[in-house]
């Protein structure tokens, strides 16, 4: 894996990543520097390594079951442990369903998801999520300043290759740029630290 040039930047930092063990690597790491409380909003294209990511995450914080899209559950929970070893729960949330594309005129789409987020019991959870939680919403860009003032975002692309056939469908094969963004003072020591676990 390579830093690029904005490795210097105090709010974070992005990752050339080459495989999928590279993008696991970087969950098990992530795993190593979150705290309980923490929300993480992964984004990307579909194909683009979120759920490997996740999974990744999920092996580093050692959960009870396997980490899979939560496309047709919208939010699973899963228990595992943080580095020191206290329990916690990984709430991985699938946003891509929620809100739909058809508002009523004036209706603000933030607001119908954070409605939508509290008729399936998630809205309490994902604004305030307790010290022995980690909320990791994939697809949950249009949420971000209204789930947490602290957060950590994940935007995950890949780069188009000439040689690839544009109508193949996504493939989990192929580098992809990887930027990680800490919003709040809790994560700037924590990103560092992450930064050098993965060019070390």
């Amino acid at each position: 894996m390579s830093l690029q040039d904005s490795a210097g930047q105090q709010d974070g930092f992005e990752l050339a990543v080459p495989t999928g063990e590279d993008m696991q690597r970087l969950g098990r790491n992530l795993a190593s520097c979150v705290h309980g409380g923490d929300v993480i909003l992964l984004s990307g294209p579909l194909g683009a390594g979120k759920t490997t990511l996740a999974q990744g995450l999920g092996s580093g914080l050692g959960v009870d079951g396997p980490v899979v899209s939560p496309t047709f559950t919208i939010a699973r929970e899963l228990h595992g442990h943080l580095s020191d070893d206290s329990p916690v729960t990984l709430i991985h949330v699938d946003a891509y369903r929620l809100g739909g594309q058809d508002y009523l005129p004036g209706e603000d789409a933030v607001d119908r998801l954070l409605d939508e987020l509290e008729s399936l019991g998630l809205d309490e959870e994902l604004e305030d999520p307790g010290q022995s939680t980690i909320i990791l919403m994939e697809w949950g860009e249009q949420m971000a300043s209204a789930l947490a003032d602290q957060r950590l975002e994940v935007t995950i692309s890949r780069p188009v290759d000439a040689r690839e056939d544009p109508d193949a469908p996504p493939s989990s094969e192929g580098q992809r740029m990887v930027r990680l963004r800490g919003v709040g003072p809790s994560w700037a020591t924590r990103l560092e630290e992450l930064r050098k676990a993965m060019t070390a």
